[in-house]
């Protein structure tokens, strides 16, 4: 059994945006407290990570963003970086918090490099938007991009970066799109129809780096079955090529079928599902090495809970029967907070994640995606983009 670790501390709930904003921190308790009254984390120590400094913040930010960042609470709404808007709006304590955020993705970094641990789990993590001069799509500091660089100056040099959230991964894409050392991988919505507008198939890297940036927009309302072909006809063949020594994964679950931010159509079933193959990919490909991170996901009471705790229950290797009843005190709980909610009796949404593998003679718009994807993609890696075995 490998050896695993949790980096939460309810400081994290520090990075707040608004009660009535999208990235609700109440989805970080939530699941904290679904998978403590699940057992999942029963004699598990829970690591309580240190704000980064600033030397590490450099790795991904320009120093006068991360002046403008502290300097935001006290300068009002106007203050350019991306920062005051309706997405990013300035809180109290910004520098502070986002800089805890990244630290407890480096915590978790810095584990699986010293041997500490095989897999660390943050869901705190994963602001995966957030570029070097200015915040973007909730995200003020990029934890992401920040962990690979620290981990490319202590002791690897070949990462891999694979991301399920239904939005494209462009921070993360735009810091190492010309790097060879880094291979980024994101499968979301479709750019054409939905933020940040980057994503496309086309987008493969350069100087030197022509492939390591992978991309498959899906089209909207792609199910648990198209989505998980999609990965399986591109993910393993690439892993397999380019041998990370770890994957780092950002596991969004705003493409769930409730979320409101988007319209792709998964399940907990079918996040349940990617975690799983995640986990078996690391062991297949990265020699157990594998550092999940949250990201996106806006129901915060029917799913986030549900499919992160599957995420920790996965890393863990403490996976949870989606046939288990939510704990009643879970339960009582949100209903504490949201009087009105409808809570969901067990973890599964009860759908079928059976999916037909690639090149089974299948034609649909997420078929015409992936088809575009490994031919943009897979000869850079002496891949045959038409055959199925590849």
């Amino acid at each position: 059994m490998s050896r695993s670790a949790v980096v939460w501390d309810p400081a994290l709930l520090a990075y707040d945006l608004g009660s009535d904003h999208p990235f609700n921190p109440v989805r970080l308790d939530l699941t904290v407290r679904l998978a403590t009254a699940l057992g999942v984390l029963d004699d598990v120590p829970l690591l309580a990570p240190e704000a980064a400094e600033e030397a590490d913040l450099l790795r991904a930010h320009v120093p006068g963003y991360l002046e403008a960042v502290r300097q935001a609470p006290m300068a009002g709404w106007d203050v350019g970086h991306g920062l005051g808007t309706p997405d990013n709006p300035v809180f109290t304590g910004m520098h502070e918090a986002s800089s805890l955020v990244v630290g407890s993705t480096l915590l978790g970094a810095l584990c699986l490099a010293e041997g500490r641990a095989d897999r660390a789990v943050n869901i705190a993590g994963g602001l995966h938007h957030a570029m070097p001069a200015h915040a973007s799509g909730f995200c003020v500091y990029n934890d992401c991009s920040v962990a690979i660089s620290w981990l490319l100056d202590h002791g690897f040099d070949r990462i891999a970066y694979v991301d399920t959230d239904v939005h494209h991964g462009d921070g993360v894409q735009a810091a190492f799109y010309g790097d060879p050392r880094v291979l980024t991988v994101s499968l979301h919505q479709h750019p054409f129809t939905l933020f940040p507008g980057t994503g496309y198939s086309a987008e493969t890297g350069v100087d030197g780096a022509e492939g390591t940036a992978v991309n498959v927009p899906l089209p909207p309302s792609t199910r648990d079955a198209g989505w998980l072909r999609a990965f399986h006809a591109v993910v393993p063949s690439l892993l397999d090529r380019f041998r990370p020594q770890i994957l780092i994964t950002q596991c969004g679950v705003d493409s769930h079928d409730e979320d409101p931010l988007a319209d792709l159509a998964l399940s907990v079933d079918g996040h349940r599902t990617i975690y799983r193959t995640l986990r078996e990919l690391a062991d297949t490909y990265a020699d157990g090495r594998w550092l999940a991170v949250g990201g996106g996901g806006y129901q915060l009471i029917r799913v986030v809970p549900r499919s992160w705790t599957h995420l920790v229950a996965t890393v863990l290797d403490r996976d949870v029967d989606p046939a288990t009843p939510l704990p009643s005190a879970w339960t009582e709980r949100v209903l504490g907070l949201a009087p009105h909610a409808e809570v969901p009796a067990v973890m599964s949404d009860g759908v079928d994640i059976t999916f037909s593998p690639w090149g089974d003679g299948c034609d649909d718009a997420v078929d015409v995606a992936v088809r575009e994807t490994r031919r943009a993609v897979f000869p850079l890696h002496g891949l045959d983009p038409d055959d199925p075995r590849d």
